[in-house]
């Protein structure tokens, strides 16, 4: 499966569990992100970063250069609070 068909299967996913009138509001904020510029100063497909460490769902460290050893890496960013 390519991330494409994955990330389509995500997308079809939420759309059934989540419901219409809170689907509405991220749409809104999603429009007014893009509206705002933003798109233009978001890390491009390519782009080279930084190495960096962040905490995995268990709270331990980890690091870019490790993922990148192993790969490609995709990083994807979660909004909202945990």
């Amino acid at each position: 499966m390519t991330l494409a068909e994955t990330l389509q299967g995500i997308r079809e996913a939420s759309a059934k569990r989540i419901p219409p009138e809170r689907a509405a509001i991220m749409h809104r904020a999603t429009e007014e992100l893009r509206a705002s510029g933003i798109m233009e100063r978001v890390i491009k497909v390519g782009d080279r970063l930084p190495a960096f460490a962040l905490p995995n769902a268990y709270g331990r460290d980890v690091c870019s250069t490790d993922l990148l050893a192993k790969g490609p890496l995709v990083l994807t960013f979660f909004r909202g609070s945990w």
